[in-house]
């Protein structure tokens, strides 16, 4: 797929991927607009990126989300929709009762999940109208193996994955060109595992592999470890259910 001067939504994108995916999607060619809850960060970028655009808007909000349209609509419309927002709450154990559990499961969803078909049904329209256009789904390699300590989080990406699937089968079946790709990071250097110790890549490689596959037209674009997790799990799920759940991380289900 062609990137140069097609026009990019990346949502989630005023830190971490987002910003990262903005910054390289930007020195590829395409024009990039980017959206985020926190004014504040969003006003830093435009200061250091006046080329990239700013909307703050909520992912998991459906106000927002047809107000977010909207003024793509005024802006001319995209070409790629990268949904990039994602959120993950605290470990806790679901073994020992706490109201927490579904209010955190609810929040995770809405903002991994629901929110992705959310804004896909307000800007499918749009995209089947361009003459090459893609969805972006940043799944997560949890998406293969579950983190029990991570499991809503862990839920919501397969969700979306299996989502990605059918959405891929539906726009065939009625003859559509959309390309929907799939991410799957491993750990990835962000703001959400600064304090964990293990393995992680940064934004930079993951984004560079993403927009590698996507000038490919590789639909399902793993990096990193998501590539050997991926294998070993068809081979050996238990060695790879235990490379994901070290023993450290049971810790974190302790009261």
């Amino acid at each position: 797929m062609n990137i140069q001067n097609k026009t990019i939504l990346i949502t989630g994108g005023a830190s971490g991927i987002g910003l990262e995916a903005a910054r390289q999607f930007l020195d590829a060619g395409a024009r990039v607009i980017i959206t985020g809850r926190n004014q504040s960060k969003l006003d830093e970028v435009s200061k250091r990126y006046p080329l990239i655009k700013a909307i703050q808007s909520d992912a998991a909000d459906e106000t927002d989300a047809k107000n977010l349209y909207d003024e793509i609509v005024a802006l001319g419309g995209i070409d790629i929709l990268y949904h990039n927002a994602g959120v993950g709450v605290p470990p806790a154990n679901l073994g020992i009762p706490d109201k927490k559990h579904l209010q955190g499961a609810v929040y995770e969803m809405d903002v991994n999940y629901f929110g992705v078909i959310r804004l896909n049904n307000l800007f499918m329209s749009m995209l089947k109208s361009r003459s090459e256009a893609a969805i972006i789904h940043t799944t997560s390699i949890l998406s293969i193996v579950p983190s029990a300590a991570e499991a809503t989080y862990s839920s919501s990406k397969a969700a979306l994955a299996f989502y990605t699937v059918s959405l891929r089968r539906h726009l065939q079946v009625i003859n559509s060109k959309v390309k929907v790709f799939e991410l799957l990071p491993p750990l990835v250097d962000t703001e959400m595992v600064a304090g964990r110790d293990d393995k992680k890549i940064s934004p930079k490689e993951l984004v560079e592999g993403l927009i590698k596959g996507i000038k490919k037209n590789t639909l399902t674009i793993r990096v990193g470890d998501s590539k050997a997790v991926y294998l070993i799990n068809r081979l050996f799920p238990n060695l790879a259910y235990g490379l994901v759940n070290k023993k450290k991380a049971d810790r974190l289900l302790l009261p």
